[in-house]
């Protein structure tokens, strides 16, 4: 619309970042205003505080799994909910400044994730190559393209190479070829997308208190409304030792009986629960909604009992 400003959205950066690049590849945010940040808790306050419309922040690695500081993030502080996600192929590749040799290579500096990725290659290329590992791919090649460069090299996206007029000195130097990093658009709640039949729901569950069973009583919650998870990762909260939350991705949108069913539960038997929201999902692949678990199952249950008690 005429006059109004484009969205904001807030990414971990410097430039170059392959959290840059899933900007760039959500359509939810095509036209939108990028906008480094230093760190994932950066950008996540920024949207807190109403600086951007959004965030873009690496969620999970299929190499590395779960990226801790962003679950960490979005169980604590202001809630904020998730609205759409995105999968970004990791191309790694070693970057330097032009006419570096590759074999003079020393000291090279990525981020941690990159460096696990690339732990075979380094091994056999560069064995005994110190490795420093940064807050982002692009703040190490920031880092070598700048004066008085503390490294000799970095592991990011090719992409960087092109921000910080660095040469490639080895392509694809992952050592999984069908590595894959899953990133996620994050914006303070409000209306959420519409149910489209191929969805997924984020929450976090806080359990009550460390007993025998205490996560069986979470996974049951879905279980017995058929509720397939694709994701659970167990993080202390920092309170005390034993003191464990579990962020949870299950199929299905919070509009569904069943789902809704579900979260009710885990809301009796947990210490709190934090809805991170219900999105459409990326491959869209529709939910297998088991006989007896559909909308119409529940109302009909629901209808039944309402019956009987209106009897007495």
């Amino acid at each position: 619309m005429p006059g109004v400003p484009p969205a904001r959205y807030a990414f971990l950066g410097p430039a170059g970042t392959f959290t840059e690049q899933a900007l760039r590849a959500l359509p939810a945010a095509s036209g939108s205003r990028g906008e480094p940040y230093p760190d994932v808790a950066a950008a996540l306050d920024a949207v807190r505080s109403s600086a951007v419309d959004g965030a873009v922040v690496p969620l999970e690695s299929s190499v590395e799994g779960a990226v801790s500081v962003t679950l960490d993030q979005l169980s604590a502080g202001d809630p904020l909910v998730i609205t759409r996600e995105v999968t970004v192929p990791v191309e790694l590749a070693l970057l330097g400044l032009p006419g570096r040799d590759l074999y003079a290579v020393k000291t090279v500096a990525t981020h941690s994730h990159a460096a696990a990725q690339c732990r075979g290659w380094l091994a056999r290329h560069l064995p005994g190559v110190e490795v420093a590992t940064l807050a982002s791919t692009a703040q190490a090649a920031a880092l070598v393209a700048g004066p008085d460069a503390p490294y000799d090299a970095a592991i990011a996206a090719p992409i960087a190479a092109e921000h910080y007029r660095l040469s490639v000195l080895a392509h694809d130097i992952g050592d999984n070829p069908d590595a894959v990093t899953r990133f996620v658009l994050v914006s303070r709640p409000g209306r959420l997308p519409p149910r489209t039949g191929a969805d997924k729901t984020s929450v976090v569950a806080f359990i009550r208190d460390d007993h025998p069973g205490a996560l069986m009583e979470v996974l049951d919650q879905f279980a017995l409304r058929a509720v397939n998870l694709t994701r659970i990762e167990s993080r202390p909260t920092g309170t005390a030792l034993g003191r464990y939350c579990f962020s949870i991705d299950c199929e299905g949108h919070v509009d569904e009986a069943r789902v809704g069913e579900a979260l009710m539960g885990l809301r009796r038997v947990c210490a709190d629960v934090r809805f991170l929201g219900s999105y459409p999902r990326l491959d869209g692949v529709s939910t297998i909604v088991r006989e007896g678990t559909g909308d119409s199952d529940f109302a009909d249950a629901a209808g039944w009992l309402a019956r009987l008690r209106d009897a007495r």
